[in-house]
């Protein structure tokens, strides 16, 4: 198993993804909404002039078996960036191989070489398996908020 960054030749492959995780949450009731994903808007978001937003993927045998959408953000407080981790989606048959925990310790990597304070994300409470895999990380809820726990990890250097 690998981890790997999305080029833009994977922008069909991110579009199935975000569709993936949307109906993840949407059978725990964590998402009603419409989903509004195209492959232009995935295009022109995290490959256009600007990226917006970055994608790991994690393979199994050259597959991609899961993903975790991510972007920076900065405290003008502290001057130092942070990481928003926006989605960590990793397919049902493949959960409890370390994709989730190899994804994770990379994006620990980014944050550590960016100088980033911490990782945040928030998840539903209705996902107990994915709040236990987060606890099991060393990351914190920091607060909640009905349903959404917002988390806070500071990965050990």
């Amino acid at each position: 198993m690998k981890v790997r960054v999305a080029t833009p030749n994977d922008v069909s492959l991110i579009a199935s993804f975000i569709h993936k995780k949307s109906e993840f949450d949407r059978n725990i009731g964590a998402f009603s909404g419409m989903l509004q994903v195209s492959e232009d808007k995935v295009s022109k978001t995290l490959f256009g002039a600007i990226p917006f937003a970055y994608v790991l993927f994690a393979e199994s045998l050259d597959i991609e078996i899961g993903f975790a959408l991510y972007e920076f953000r900065y405290s003008s407080f502290i001057c130092q960036p942070s990481i928003w981790l926006d989605d960590l989606y990793v397919d049902a048959q493949m959960r409890s191989q370390s994709a989730g925990a190899m994804l994770m310790d990379e994006l620990a990597r980014i944050a550590k070489v960016n100088d980033c304070s911490h990782l945040g994300w928030n998840a539903d409470a209705r996902n107990t398996r994915g709040i236990s895999f987060y606890h099991r990380l060393g990351a914190e809820i920091i607060e909640q908020h009905g349903n959404r726990c917002f988390f806070q990890w500071i990965p050990s250097s």
